[in-house]
């Protein structure tokens, strides 16, 4: 699924968010800005029902999987839009459940001058791993 994302490419949104074609509904909602905007749209948690559950087996394979959609995507945005402005953001969190496997969140978004960034501290989160990542962090795995 994830591959198929990427090779449909980005596009706008009308309020001129930067969103994954491949995941825009086709009724959209209002959202309160163009931020909410595309992290709503953009962000998925990372396909892991096939991975181990023990955290040392699943652990390496949850980041690789993260990290190649992260910067295949992050390649793409910089082709379709022709900059570097998008930034990607992954998770790394236990699951609320009883066997609390590992989990992984990613989502994209456009840095605006004018809006509070989308984790605004984010060396201050102590209740997951969170990294934020350009197309630049990327280029060595591509």
């Amino acid at each position: 699924m994830f591959r198929e994302v990427v090779e449909r490419g980005w596009s706008l949104t009308p309020s001129g968010g930067r969103v994954l074609a491949d995941l825009l509904l086709e009724s959209s909602p209002q959202y309160c800005d163009r931020l909410a905007e595309e992290i709503k749209i953009n962000g998925r948690a990372m396909t892991d029902y096939d991975l181990p559950i023990l955290t040392d087996e699943r652990a390496p394979v949850l980041v690789r999987r993260c990290l190649a959609y992260v910067a295949a995507c992050l390649q793409r945005a910089q082709e379709d839009f022709g900059d570097t402005a998008v930034r990607a953001y992954v998770s790394l969190s236990f699951a609320d459940t009883d066997k609390a496997p590992l989990t992984s969140n990613v989502t994209f978004c456009t840095p605006l001058p004018d809006v509070l960034p989308y984790i605004p501290d984010l060396e201050g989160v102590t209740d997951a791993a969170v990294g934020e990542f350009s197309v630049d962090d990327c280029s060595h795995w591509l």
